[in-house]
């Protein structure tokens, strides 16, 4: 998955809890208005609407986690099949870092 799909995802799913949340927050604001059998109506859809959130945001961290684990195990195998490239890497950023930190 390349960045521009990331961040097509990313966006598609700000915007769909962004839409869920306004759906639910409306449907609570006219379930206070109404009474009777259409606010528990209105009540029961609004909570549908937030759990629906609440599912497509553990669906999103599930696949969040599953991506952090392969990159972990990407990076060990990395690391592991050229330590020496690593510790030069490493020290390079270490460097760095260090020439950054003196420039202040």
């Amino acid at each position: 998955m390349n960045e521009k799909d990331i961040r097509d995802r990313e966006e598609e799913f700000v915007q769909q809890v962004k839409s869920s949340l306004d759906e639910a927050e409306r449907m609570l604001q006219q379930a206070a208005e109404a009474t009777g059998e259409k606010a528990e109506e209105l009540r029961e859809s609004a909570m549908r609407s937030l759990r629906r959130t609440r599912e497509h945001l553990y669906s999103t961290q599930d696949e969040l986690m599953a991506r952090g684990r392969r990159a972990v195990r990407a990076t060990d195998d990395y690391v592991h099949d050229n330590p020496w490239r690593a510790i030069g890497v490493a020290g390079l950023i270490g460097v760095l870092v260090g020439a950054l930190i003196c420039r202040r």
